[in-house]
């Protein structure tokens, strides 16, 4: 039997998603244990995007292969039961064998949190990227534009991206203000590694008046990531969506609040 199942965590205190070599918490390490007491043997997951360092998931999507027989409720509150505060398993259900958490992805979506204030905040710590200066959200949505369509983004992924094609298909980036939080939602059929990351870097500093509106495109058509601007930091970043074909019926849920 194959289940998906949709996972949110913080992710401030894990080194990214992925199980790695040396023994530091990662949140696959803790979704595995938790799902491996509930079916009472060793469970792995593949999920629909790695998040990094400090990036959190408001909807992450996994799947796993079991033979143990669990309905719904528990393998949601038997895997809540043994997880630690900053992750929870929202939903899961049965799917097909040809379903793939990863492969069966046709869209996700990602928003960039940025707290503008002089000073540095405390509660929302880890769960913000922290910007002291004013930014010009007009600027930012006009650069952020420049870049959608279909695109080689050399420029914007990571110096040690794994992927084997720079093109990527960018539907919606949209800027948008709610008091001294500024939003950046970003949908696409997939991202490389630090995409994200990059474009927000990008368009902090056309909102900030360091470089004009036009450099967002200047950027992406280098085709090179050293001409780039500084990669944004991860904690203003969490995967909001991953979109799959409607045959799966995978549940879509809704942000958890007006902000977040």
């Amino acid at each position: 039997m194959r289940i998906a199942a949709g996972i949110e965590y913080d992710g401030s205190n894990f080194c990214g998603w992925q199980l790695q070599k040396d023994d530091v918490r990662t949140v696959q390490g803790e979704v595995e244990a938790a799902l491996s007491k509930v079916a009472n043997q060793a469970v792995r997951v593949n999920c629909a995007g790695r998040t990094d360092t400090g990036v959190h998931a408001t909807a992450q999507v996994i799947h796993f292969d079991t033979n143990v027989v669990r309905d719904e409720r528990a393998w949601i509150f038997g895997a809540n039961a043994n997880l630690p505060k900053d992750v929870v398993v929202l939903w899961a259900k049965p799917v097909s064998d040809d379903f793939h958490a990863r492969f069966s992805a046709n869209r996700r979506a990602y928003r960039y949190v940025i707290f503008t204030r002089e000073v540095r905040p405390t509660f929302l710590a880890g769960r913000v990227s922290w910007h002291y200066r004013e930014l010009d959200t007009i600027r930012m949505q006009q650069a952020g534009d420049l870049l959608l369509g279909e695109h080689d983004f050399s420029s914007y992924r990571a110096v040690a991206c794994q992927a084997k094609s720079p093109v990527r298909t960018l539907y919606r980036l949209e800027v948008s203000r709610q008091g001294p939080f500024i939003f950046i939602d970003v949908e696409a059929n997939a991202f490389l590694h630090h995409m994200v990351r990059n474009i927000a870097g990008v368009l902090i500093s056309i909102g900030e008046g360091e470089r004009p509106v036009g450099w967002s495109r200047e950027v992406l058509e280098a085709r090179d990531r050293s001409l780039g601007g500084v990669t944004a930091h991860p904690s203003g970043l969490y995967l909001t969506e991953v979109g799959y074909p409607a045959n799966f019926a995978i549940p879509q849920l809704s942000p958890l609040s007006p902000v977040w």
